[in-house]
């Protein structure tokens, strides 16, 4: 998995930010390693007298799929990133659990077809009596 994280002019943090974004990221998506190819963070601050001026956007790409993206605005860069990060956590659970896990145990899509000889006989047997009446 490649995280790639870009500031803005107007946040200061360089490599020491960058490195503990990347950090952060790598152990807190482990679990989603085999299945995402990239993240990339964006910080950036708006500038402007609001309170909540700092934006953090990451954005994950699952191998296959559409990339997903979350946002979060705060007051500081730390909070900004801190909001996306549990939102990107909490939506990559959700994705990734409704694609391998139905319920618990696999989906029916991917189980075989029964083999079992008599049951396929059953079927064939109920299939030809009722066309026949």
């Amino acid at each position: 998995m490649q995280i790639q994280v870009n500031t803005d002019h107007n946040v200061h943090g360089g490599e020491r930010l960058a490195t503990y974004v990347k950090t952060d990221l790598e152990s807190s998506l482990s679990r989603f390693v085999g299945w995402l190819t990239r993240v990339e963070v964006h910080l950036s601050d708006n500038g402007g007298a609001k309170a909540e001026d700092k934006k953090c956007v990451i954005e994950a790409r699952p191998g296959g799929k559409q990339p997903v993206v979350v946002t979060h605005h705060a007051a500081t860069v730390d909070d900004a990133y801190a909001g996306a990060a549990h939102k990107l956590r909490s939506l990559l659970d959700s994705r990734h659990s409704r694609a391998h896990d139905h319920k618990g145990s696999e989906s029916i899509r991917h189980m075989a077809a029964p083999e079992d000889p008599e049951q396929v006989g059953v079927i064939e047997s109920e299939t030809q009596a009722t066309t026949t009446n």
